[in-house]
């Protein structure tokens, strides 16, 4: 049997396309290339213990009576309860410039502002301009790439305050070196800042779980372990996909959420890039005894640091650069336990994909630079949050090498490719483009995409 709608890809965005097709057409089929759904937020056992990749806490948080929020809108798309996933709130999170300054934010835009007016007095009159600027932009309108330090220029006279503003930003959502377009910013400012970080109770499996179950619920199958070899098109329509089996399926449409270039390599299309460079990274975990906890700030989620005198967001000449990052504390939600007997401390880094790539051409030395790369990043973390290195019972470490074999990114950029299809027309009539490159940001963000595209693309047609 053929399916009326294949969707590649089974990460969040493609499982929400997937969910939305599937209340109003049962014969959708979801075709994931590796053994488990998640794709860039997924998970894996070691030692009889589950941990997680990529997720260190999800923007967009509001209130259930927020009925316009895109958290609330997805959820009423998808038919899932806020009770069914159950909410964890970040504490306070800190943008640390060592040296420089401080600022805390939480899921209560107030105290971010206060603090601004509080380090920043100078500033004050410029971001709240700023912010009421933002409150105005609809980021969703087509329109071309606005430099945002352009526009920051224009509101705040101090480089810091704007490099403060922009670091937290760029490692949760930039494809751009060092700056991004002005749309994705006031995207980014509304979902970090303005609502706010959250995770969902229990572990980012038990949230797989649930979204699988509401997709087989609604009658959707999945294929994991299937890969797609090749999409087959003709006079600008899409015939169906050859899977890497060599297994031939016609559908009436498809929908791609592994990315830009990715779908044209599927196409036989020729990857046009500009000249454009993606940005890769690496991320450590640390576990520690639970007992441990105690040497670590017991009210901070997330820290984004920088120990330069200026913020760089760029690729660097080394396999990892140190000088700025992000540190996550999952423990330190607000009502979020250890069941097990464990916390974790993660850190997050630029990393150089080449370099990764040239390495591991020879494994054992690979695993040498990978080993004295989260040792370095361990050792930066600590001068912020304090020693723990004494207490780490396991470690794992990823690289931009990692990210790409198992989720298929070029190069293991997570966010993608600087191009943007924001409508998700990449020139097919029944082929539309969902996800980190409809330039849709954070896990409710992808979620939201996958679920667009189907409203505006393919429903009002089936």
């Amino acid at each position: 049997m053929h399916p009326s709608v294949i969707v590649i890809g089974g990460g969040l965005s493609g499982l929400a396309a997937a969910i939305r097709l599937a209340r109003f057409n049962e014969n959708v089929l979801l075709l994931e290339k590796h053994t488990r759904i998640g794709g860039l937020n997924s998970y894996y056992y070691r030692n009889n213990r589950l941990f997680e990749t990529g997720l260190h806490a999800i923007t967009n948080y509001a209130e259930k009576d927020v009925k316009r929020a895109p958290l609330n809108r997805l959820l009423r798309q998808l038919k899932i309860k806020r009770d069914e996933i159950g909410f964890r709130q970040q504490i306070k999170s800190e943008i640390c410039f060592p040296g420089q300054a401080s600022l805390v934010f939480s899921n209560d835009f107030q105290e971010m502002h206060d603090d601004i007016c509080s380090t920043f007095k100078q500033e004050s009159q410029g971001f709240s301009d700023l912010v009421s600027h933002l409150d105005s932009v609809d980021p969703f309108t087509q329109s071309p790439y606005l430099s945002t330090r352009t526009v920051l220029s224009n509101y705040l006279k101090s480089p810091l305050l704007t490099d403060m503003l922009l670091c937290p930003m760029l490692y949760y959502g930039s494809s751009w070196e060092n700056d991004l377009d002005f749309k994705q910013f006031t995207i980014l400012f509304r979902s970090i800042y303005q609502e706010g970080f959250f995770r969902p109770e229990g572990s980012i499996k038990v949230f797989l779980d649930l979204l699988l179950s509401r997709y087989k619920e609604f009658g959707g199958s999945l294929r994991l372990n299937t890969g797609v070899k090749r999409i087959l098109s003709r006079s600008g329509k899409i015939n169906g996909v050859v899977l890497e089996s060599g297994e031939q399926l016609n559908s009436r449409y498809v929908v791609s959420t592994i990315g830009l270039d990715e779908t044209r390599n599927l196409l036989g299309e020729k990857k046009d890039r500009g000249g454009s460079r993606r940005l890769g990274f690496c991320e450590s975990i640390f576990q520690l005894k639970d007992t441990s906890r105690t040497l670590l700030p017991p009210d901070r989620t997330c820290i984004f640091f920088n120990e330069g005198s200026s913020f760089r967001y760029e690729i660097p000449e080394t396999p990892v650069d140190f000088s700025s990052g992000v540190i996550s504390l999952p423990f330190n939600f607000k009502g979020e336990t250890s069941s097990d007997g464990f916390v974790e401390v993660r850190t997050t880094n630029l990393a150089n994909y080449q370099l990764w790539h040239t390495a591991a051409s020879d494994p054992p030395a690979y695993k040498t630079l990978k080993k004295e790369c989260a040792a370095q990043s361990c050792s930066h973390a600590e001068a912020i949050i304090g020693r723990f290195s004494d207490h780490i019972v396991y470690q794992d470490s990823f690289t931009p090498v990692t990210i790409e074999r198992f989720t298929g990114k070029h190069e293991g950029a997570i966010y993608g490719s600087p191009e943007k299809v924001q409508d998700g027309n990449i020139g097919y009539d029944n082929l539309v483009l969902a996800g980190t490159d409809q330039g849709f940001l954070g896990i409710v963000g992808s979620m939201l995409s996958g679920v667009s595209v189907v409203n505006q693309h393919i429903l009002p047609r089936i």
